[in-house]
């Protein structure tokens, strides 16, 4: 892999993707502490200035691929799905709204009595005047991930970059908790990810992004304040560029 000297600034707009499994702590469900401390970080960085728009995964409570495995069908196996994105929404909502911080939940399925339709401008509107969005139920269509819809939404509602929250440093050769040699690299593009079939997110998630030229920034989410070092720009995590 070609060394680069690829700066980092800090941003103004960002799309940060959260895994489902994380918000249950390891277990089934959700866990109200791991959801108040990823809270009380986005509440933070809101407080800079910078705009800030999630999607949630769904994972703790239902993976669609993995019922279907079970024998249930995938389309409805991935709506149910799609549903465990919107809990997770509702109570990361929850947790920003008692830190202060106004937040709105958008979906692609429509559910009017506890979220707002997913509307781009409307969407952008509610960024600039400081408010979080909260993107549930993926794409609204099965087959499609979170890690795609984060990057679909992502250049939808012109931010700059997706900052990719998972339960390891950044980008390694091989998984780091089942190989203690495996190699950490700060900086790769989208097209050597993809070639070396490295197993960060969905291969469709990282051709978008490839396509239309859009960083992501794998961090770590565990490490206290990281969300805050991702937007201001500080070198943590894997860079992953055009």
């Amino acid at each position: 892999m070609m060394t680069r000297d690829v700066s980092r600034t800090g941003y103004k707009r960002v799309l940060l993707k959260l895994g489902g499994e994380m918000f249950g702590g390891g277990a089934v469900g959700l866990d109200p502490d791991v959801v108040h401390r990823v809270a009380r970080q986005i509440a933070e960085v809101v407080r800079t200035g910078a705009e800030v728009a999630v999607v949630i995964g769904g994972g703790n409570f239902f993976r669609g691929a993995q019922l279907q495995q079970r024998g249930m069908e995938r389309t409805r196996s991935d709506y149910m799905g799609m549903l465990g994105t919107v809990m997770n929404s509702l109570a990361l909502q929850d947790f920003l709204e008692k830190e202060g911080i106004v937040t709105r939940v958008q979906t692609a399925i429509t559910m009017g009595q506890v979220a707002e339709p997913y509307i781009p401008l409307r969407a952008r509107r509610h960024l600039e005047k400081g408010r979080v969005v909260i993107f549930g139920a993926g794409m609204g269509l099965p087959y499609f991930s979170t890690d795609t819809t984060a990057a679909q939404r992502a250049l939808e509602i012109g931010a700059e970059v997706v900052l990719m929250a998972k339960a390891v440093d950044g980008i390694f050769t091989d998984d780091p908790r089942a190989n203690p040699d495996a190699e950490f690299l700060p900086e790769i593009t989208h097209r050597e990810v993809i070639d070396r079939g490295l197993q960060v997110a969905d291969a469709t998630a990282f051709s978008l992004c490839m396509d239309n030229r859009m960083p992501i920034l794998v961090f770590n989410l565990l490490t206290e304040g990281n969300i805050a070092r991702a937007v201001a720009g500080e070198k943590i995590g894997t860079l992953v560029t055009p």
